[in-house]
């Protein structure tokens, strides 16, 4: 009988306390690495709904009414807020033209916020349109 209580001793409770260990080290790195893609997720779904709503201002803003150098804010929805600064734009080594009429470029930058303080997200969006000079309407 000695020789057959020999061929069936099994694992140690010490050895099953260490697998159990390791194991849950295991479970909580992966657990980590899921809550971090999660959150990965979440951030890039938030920039992008920002850059749709930048897209959407910035190609409808100026449809009808002609740019105006200044500052606007509004608000999208609950969530999301903008601000949008107007100036007008003369490239480098460039002078501006002399003649009232002529068409002048503007320069365009928005923000694009949303959470609350002090955890607050920003997206910045810039871009050049042309338009009229002296906040008139282009005369056809």
């Amino acid at each position: 009988m000695k020789t057959s209580m020999r061929h069936a001793r099994g694992f140690s409770l010490l050895e099953v306390i260490a697998a159990i260990l390791l194991l849950a080290i295991t479970f909580g790195a992966l657990m980590e690495v899921a809550g971090g893609s999660i959150r990965l997720s979440q951030s890039a779904a938030q920039y992008t709904q920002a850059a749709l709503w930048a897209r959407s201002l910035l190609d409808t803003r100026f449809a009808l009414d002609p740019l105006q150098a200044g500052v606007t804010e509004g608000h999208f929805d609950d969530h999301y807020r903008w601000r949008l600064q107007v100036t007008p734009w003369v490239a480098p080594g460039v002078t501006p033209a002399a003649n009232a009429n002529a068409m002048q470029m503007y320069q365009l930058n928005l923000d694009v916020m949303w959470g609350s303080e002090p955890f607050e997200h920003k997206a910045h969006f810039s871009t050049l349109r042309i338009g009229s000079p002296n906040n008139a309407a282009p005369s056809l």
